[in-house]
C-alpha cells in the first residue's frame, strides 16, 4: 500500500466504530439478502459517516469522496451549517404538504432559484419536487399542455430519470430501456455531438457539433413535424453518457431552432446545475437561457429535492391541480437547499470549482503520455470524465469495472459514466491538494496494473 493509500485510508474514533456494532462485511450481506440486486453498488465500500470531503466506513477507514453522492453534496458532507438548518426546521415543521397550504421555505426556494436564473427566467415561476426525475416528467408535461404539441426531441448519450416519460427520452444505456416497452410516445432521438467519438465520424468538434445539429434539421423535415414539436430537452453537459462537452455553436443552435419553430428548449441541469462546472448554470458557459430547466441533486443539499422552472407565461397557462406532488417542496429539504446555495455563494465555490477542475484535468493530460489507457480528459469545473480505452481505441468498459474496485480498495469513492469514463465530482469545498491526493491514487492504479 502507499504512503497516499495509508493516509486516506486512516482509522478514526475506535470507540465510535465498537458503538455501531456492525462491520462492514456483515451490513453488505445483509443488503444482499434483502436489497434488490436492480440496485447496482460501483465499489465495496459502506458509509457510516461523512464529513466534508471524507466517507467513513464501519471499521473507520476514511475514503476520499470523488463522487459527492453522485454530484449532490456540493458543500461536503455534513456541513455545519446545512445540518443546522435541518434541525432548526425539523424543531419547528417537518412535512405540510403544498397542496394543503402555504409554506415559507417552498417560496424562499423558488425566490432564490429565480435571483440566480438565467435570461428570463429570472421573471420566471416554478414547481418543486422530489427529483431530478420529477423534475424531468414536470417538464415533459408543461411543454406538452401549454404548446398544445405532442412531440419531443432529445439525444443518444442522455440520461433523464427511469420512470417511463423520463424513461423514454434517456437514452445513455440500452440496459435502461431493456424489456421496457410502451414508454411515453411522441419521443424521437438524434446524435449527441460526442465528438471523441463522433457518431457521425467525423474528426473535429466543429464539423461534428454542425452535422449534429443538421440531423436535428433533418428529422423535423422527416419524422416530426415542427408543428408538433413541444420541446427539446438537453443536458447541457451529458452526464451519464460520459461527461460529454458539446462542441460551441451546439447549443446555441439548439436555441435558434426553438425560437425559429416555436418549440420550447428545455434544459436538464439535474447534475450540471449550482456551481458543479464553474457557473451555476452550464448553459452559461455558452450563453443560452433555455424555457424550462430541470434541477435536483445539489438542489437539496443532500435531501430529496428537484425543481423546474419557467418562463412565467408558460407556468401561467398551466392550470391549478395540473400538476402535483405529496413531498415536493418539503420544508426540511428546501432549507437545507437554501443553505447549501448561500455557501456556494458566499464561500465562491464556482471560481474554486474552476481552479481545481483545471488543475485535475491537467495532472490527467500530463499522464496521458504514458498511460496509453487514458484516452480523452474532459469537462468543466468540477464535472471531469476521464475515459479509459483499449489498446485499439474502443471503450474499455470491462477494465473500468475492475479499476473502480481498486480504487475504492485503495481509499476513494469513485463511480464511472458512459461506457468507460471515470467520473471526477468530488465536493466543490475540496481542496488542489485534497484533489491531487486524489488524482494520484487513480493514477497509482492506472500505472501499477495490467489492465
Amino acid at each position: 500500500m502507499t504512503d497516499i493509500e495509508l493516509t486516506l485510508r486512516q482509522p478514526f474514533d475506535k470507540a465510535q466504530d465498537k458503538a455501531q456494532g456492525i462491520a462492514s462485511t456483515e451490513l453488505i450481506e445483509r443488503d444482499h439478502a434483502i436489497v434488490a440486486a436492480a440496485i447496482y453498488r460501483y465499489t465495496d465500500i459502506t458509509f457510516q459517516r461523512g464529513e466534508g470531503v471524507y466517507l467513513y466506513d464501519f471499521e473507520g477507514r476514511r475514503y476520499l469522496d470523488f463522487v459527492a453522492g453522485i454530484a449532490t453534496m456540493n458543500v461536503g458532507h455534513c456541513h455545519p451549517d446545512v445540518v443546522e438548518a435541518i434541525c432548526d426546521q425539523a424543531r419547528i415543521l417537518i412535512h405540510g404538504a403544498s397542496h394543503v397550504g402555504y409554506m415559507e421555505a417552498y417560496v424562499e426556494m423558488l425566490e432564490a432559484l429565480k435571483a440566480i436564473a438565467p435570461g428570463d427566467l429570472k421573471n420566471g415561476k416554478g414547481v418543486l419536487m422530489n427529483s431530478g426525475s420529477e423534475a424531468v416528467e414536470t417538464g415533459i408535461k408543461l411543454a406538452r399542455y401549454v404548446t398544445n404539441r405532442s412531440m419531443l426531441l432529445a439525444f443518444t448519450d442522455s440520461f433523464h430519470g427511469r420512470p417511463m416519460g423520463a424513461l423514454a427520452l434517456t437514452a445513455s444505456s440500452e440496459l435502461y430501456r431493456r424489456r421496457l416497452s410502451s414508454l411515453l410516445t411522441g419521443v424521437y432521438h438524434t446524435p449527441y455531438p460526442y465528438c471523441y467519438r463522433c457518431p457521425l465520424k467525423h474528426k473535429s468538434p466543429e464539423t461534428c457539433g454542425l452535422a449534429c445539429l443538421n440531423l436535428v434539421e433533418k428529422a423535423l423535415q422527416t419524422v416530426v413535424p415542427p408543428e408538433d414539436l413541444a420541446g427539446i430537452v438537453f443536458e447541457p453537459i451529458a452526464g451519464e453518457g460520459g461527461y460529454i462537452v458539446p462542441p460551441d455553436g451546439f447549443l446555441q443552435g439548439l436555441r435558434e431552432i426553438c425560437d425559429r419553430h416555436g418549440a420550447l428548449l428545455i434544459a436538464d441541469e439535474v447534475q450540471t446545475g449550482l456551481g458543479r462546472t464553474g457557473k451555476m448554470f452550464a448553459m452559461e458557459h455558452w450563453g443560452v437561457a433555455p424555457d424550462v430547466v430541470c434541477l435536483a441533486k445539489a438542489l437539496g443539499g443532500g435531501l430529496p429535492l428537484g425543481a423546474a422552472l419557467a418562463r412565467a407565461e408558460l407556468v401561467d397557462a398551466w392550470p391549478p391541480a395540473a400538476q402535483g406532488t405529496t413531498f415536493g417542496g418539503n420544508p426540511i429539504a428546501c432549507r437545507s437547499g437554501l443553505t447549501t446555495l448561500r455557501i456556494v455563494q458566499e464561500e465562491n465555490l464556482m471560481a474554486h470549482a474552476v481552479e481545481v477542475g483545471d488543475y485535475i484535468q491537467s495532472r490527467f493530460r500530463a499522464a496521458q503520455k504514458e498511460l496509453p489507457i487514458i484516452g480523452d480528459v474532459r469537462g468543466k469545473g468540477l464535472m471531469v470524465g476521464v475515459e479509459l480505452v483499449n489498446a485499439d481505441g474502443s471503450p474499455a468498459s470491462e477494465i473500468i469495472k475492475a479499476v473502480i474496485k481498486e480504487i475504492g480498495a485503495s481509499g476513494m469513492a469513485l463511480t464511472k459514466c458512459g461506457a468507460s469514463v471515470l467520473r471526477i465530482a468530488p465536493p466543490l469545498i475540496i481542496t488542489q491538494e485534497q484533489a491531487g491526493e486524489g488524482v494520484d491514487v487513480i493514477l497509482n492504479v492506472l500505472r501499477h496494473n495490467q489492465w
